[in-house]
Parts: structure tokens; C-alpha cells; sequence
């Protein structure tokens, strides 16, 4: 009975005809359970090896491609008062439309004619600039007018030594001749006192000698005085020759000077005009800062400082904008881990807050309610959170494009797409944390055999 001898009796005995045997028969429900599990068993053997696609998930938010089209608050350039608002929060404006009117603080600039007396002192100081000019033209002129005269002057003199020498010469020639006359008188003289003495002539003609020598005597001193007349005529004309180019240079010389000093003045006026031209400027534009206008088109967001009244300081946020043009992008942040298996160009799955989404991450094909980005930037250096920031753009070629109300800040989950794998080595690897695999485009199966499948590489896989 208990079925265990090689000699059966089951074919001999009918067991529908005793209840005992009905009683102790197994349940169909044992034998039904056993195939179930059988069946998982096998299901679950080969799910196993069914294909799994290894990817890197990561949270972000949604922004803009380009920096000026992110939200951005703009500041006040002066320090002001708000007098009036133009705008009200949520309104569209267009780039140069102005969104607050802001008064004066400062007492320096509380003139409303600044502007206007501040080019009147430009044109007096332009005035003095050109009496400056024409002075440094009168003094060239001064200086010119004394070198022709230094000139003329010289030349004058130049004649007047001249004369001075000849006259000299014509002293010195009357000097010689009065000697050789002296010399004569004096030899006469002498013979005519000889001949008186020996009685041969008389003695008037020795008395009229005497007197001729006395005269020649006479003449002589004369002409000695007038030759030494002469030459000290001659030494004054020269001195006054250098005595005049003395005084004429130093003349010109005190011209220059003040010629030199009038030039410093004029430069100086002209700084000074330099000067008060750019505080012109600086106030001409630093009263069109008191109207505040849009740098493009874009929403009124916030209003930081609302109240009439109130007072702004330079640089001080005074209203928040959002560019009314704008490229969505997500930024993602990603582990270090992982920062090697992202790369320009690569695929990315996104789900967005407020759109639903059935996800199957390993199973891209299957999942529904998500959208396509490729990678256009990737920080080279770790933001403060300890991860690297990664911008994702709208892929050019996606067959579902973003939702037209996606807003910037929204939340957003990305899924780069990378290896194919079979589901129970993703299932080891996740046990054992190791990261997903990373081949080489050059890398052959006979070599990623040999490491073992931890070789890295950067696919991207590419989701129809």
C-alpha cells in the first residue's frame, strides 16, 4: 500500500470503490501549486536574463540655455527715492519700457539745473583757454619783434665798431706822422742850435726851430690822445655790442618765461575743462538712472521695494525680472562616480513635476511621460553640494518636445541612458556597488572578458 515495492498493485485493486483511499489521496490544489511554482521559478530564471539598460538617475530643475535668460533682479545704479511705479507685478513689458521713477537724495545733486551750470563753466573756462591762446600768441609775437630788434641792434653796433677801428687807424696814422714830423722838428732843431752856436746862422732862425719843435711837440701829444680816444671808443662800442645782446636775451628770456607760464595755465584750464566736461556727462547720465527701464523684453516678478517713498542704495536689487525669450534646459547634478560616464551629446530621460510619467528605468522603451535632452555642458569644477553640475538642452531631434508650460524652477528627474546589460549582473552589481559598465570604443569582448567587466567607457545610448 504504501507504492514502494517494484510489484504494484494499483493496476490490480479499484480504488474508487474505498473511501479510506479517497480520503488519503493528495489534493489536486498540491499539484497545481507545484507547477505554479515551477513555473515562476522558470519565469523568473529567465527574466534574469533579459536585457537591462544601465543608467545614472539624478534630481535637478528646470532653467534656461543661455545666463541672461535666467531670472535676474535689477538694481538701482544711484541711490534714489521711489517717486512712481510704472509697472505692476505679472505685467509683460517690452525692452525700454520704464519700470519705476526715482528722485535725488544726495544734496550734491540737488540742483535741477546742474546739467546746464556745469557747461556754462566749460564754456567760461574754454574762454579763458582761448585768452590763454592769444596771450601765447602776443608773446611769440613780443619774442619775435625783440630778436628782429636784437638784430638790427647788433648791426648798429657792428657799424659803430667799424667806424671806431677806422677812426683808430686814421689816430694811429696821424700818431706816426706826428712822430716822424717831431723827429724832423726836433733834428732841425738841433742843426740850427749847431750852427747858431758856431756863429754861421742867426739867431731868429734858431728861435723859429725851436718853436717849429715845440708845435711838432704839441701835435704829437695830440694825436698820442686822440689815438688813445679811439681805442676806448672802440672798447665802449664793443661793450655796448655785448651789453645789448645781454639785454635783449634776458628780455626774451622773461618773454619765454611768461610765455611758458601762460602755456601751464592754458594746459591747466584745458584739465580743468577735461574735468568739468566728464562731471557734465556723469550728470547727464546719471539723470537718465532716475528712470529705471526694462533691459529686455520680460515679466514683472517681484517688486523688492514697493512703497512709495522708500529709499533705494546703489546697487541695491529694487525689482526681480523673468526674460519674457527663453531656452528651457535642466540642470542635473551628478556624483563624482558617475561624472565619467556623462558626456556631450548624451541622451537624457526626464520626468517633470506636474506631468505624469510611468517609468520602467531599465526598460526606456516601455516607459511613458518622458522626455528626450542631450548634454550641452558639464562643469569641470564640484559645486558646493560635493557633485557636478551637468546642463541638459532639448534634444534637436525628440519626437515629443517639452511641455510649452514648463516654467523655470520646476523639479526634474533625469535618467542617462548607458549600457545594455543582462538583468542579473545588473542585479550582482547593485549588491556589490560597483558602477555600471564603461567600455572603450576600442575595447574587444576578449579583453572586457578579461577584466571582468570593469573596464569604463562613456556610451550613450540613443532611445527611439
Amino acid at each position: 500500500m504504501l507504492n514502494i515495492s517494484d510489484n504494484s498493485v494499483n493496476t490490480e485493486v479499484a480504488f474508487n470503490g474505498f473511501n479510506a483511499f479517497h480520503k488519503t489521496a493528495l489534493s489536486p490544489a498540491n499539484r497545481m501549486f507545484t507547477r505554479w511554482l515551477l513555473a515562476v521559478a522558470a519565469l523568473f530564471f529567465i527574466f534574469m536574463f533579459l536585457p537591462w539598460t544601465q543608467n545614472i538617475q539624478s534630481k535637478g530643475k528646470v532653467t534656461t540655455l543661455q545666463p541672461g535668460q535666467r531670472p535676474q533682479t535689477i538694481q538701482s545704479t544711484i541711490a534714489g527715492r521711489i517717486e512712481r511705479w510704472y509697472v505692476r507685478e505679472g505685467e509683460l513689458v517690452k525692452k525700454g519700457d520704464t519700470i519705476v521713477n526715482l528722485s535725488e537724495i544726495k544734496a550734491e545733486y540737488f540742483d535741477p539745473d546742474l546739467v546746464q551750470r556745469t557747461n556754462r563753466q566749460v564754456a567760461a573756462k574754454e574762454g579763458a583757454i582761448a585768452s590763454y591762446s592769444q596771450k601765447v600768441q602776443a608773446l611769440n609775437e613780443q619774442i619775435k619783434a625783440m630778436r628782429s630788434e636784437l638784430e638790427f641792434k647788433q648791426q648798429q653796433l657792428a657799424n659803430k665798431i667799424r667806424q671806431s677801428e677806422f677812426k683808430l687807424a686814421s689816430a694811429e696814422a696821424d700818431y706816426q706822422q706826428a712822430i716822424v714830423q717831431d723827429s724832423i722838428a726836433s733834428q732841425q732843431y738841433n742843426r740850427a742850435k749847431s750852427l747858431f752856436e758856431s756863429g754861421i746862422n742867426s739867431r731868429t732862425k734858431m728861435e723859429d726851430k725851436q718853436a717849429k719843435l715845440q708845435e711838432t711837440s704839441a701835435k704829437l701829444i695830440s694825436a698820442q690822445n686822440k689815438v688813445q680816444e679811439a681805442r676806448q671808443e672802440l672798447e665802449i662800442a664793443r661793450l655796448d655790442l655785448n651789453t645789448v645782446r645781454l639785454s635783449y636775451n634776458q628780455k626774451i628770456a622773461k618773454a619765454e618765461s611768461d610765455k611758458f607760464s601762460t602755456l601751464s595755465a592754458q594746459f591747466d584750464a584745458e584739465g580743468s575743462v577735461n574735468k568739468l566736461r566728464i562731471q557734465a556727462s556723469n550728470y547727464e547720465q546719471r539723470s537718465q538712472f532716475y528712470y529705471i527701464v526694462a533691459p529686455q523684453d520680460c515679466y514683472i516678478t517681484k517688486a523688492i521695494k514697493p512703497g512709495i517713498g522708500e529709499t533705494v542704495k546703489e546697487g541695491e536689487g529694487i525689482v526681480t525680472i523673468m526674460p519674457a525669450d527663453y531656452e528651457l534646459a535642466v540642470e542635473l547634478y551628478v556624483k563624482p562616480m558617475d561624472l565619467p560616464l556623462v558626456n556631450l551629446g548624451q541622451e537624457v530621460r526626464f520626468i517633470f513635476d506636474g506631468w505624469p510619467a510611468f517609468i520602467f528605468s531599465g526598460w526606456p522603451g516601455q516607459s511613458f511621460g518622458t522626455y528626450s535632452g542631450e548634454v550641452v555642458a558639464i562643469d569641470n569644477m564640484i559645486s558646493a553640494n560635493g557633485e557636478y553640475r551637468v546642463l541638459v538642452s532639448p534634444h534637436e531631434h525628440a519626437e515629443k518636445p517639452w511641455p510649452q508650460a514648463l516654467r523655470v524652477g520646476s523639479g526634474a528627474q533625469g535618467i542617462a541612458l548607458l549600457n545594455d546589460v543582462s538583468l542579473w549582473y545588473e542585479i550582482w552589481r547593485q549588491l556589490n556597488g560597483f558602477p555600471p559598465d564603461y567600455y572603450g570604443e576600442d575595447t574587444t569582448p576578449e579583453e572586457v572578458k578579461e577584466k571582468g567587466n570593469f573596464e569604463f567607457k562613456a556610451p550613450a545610448k540613443s532611445i527611439k
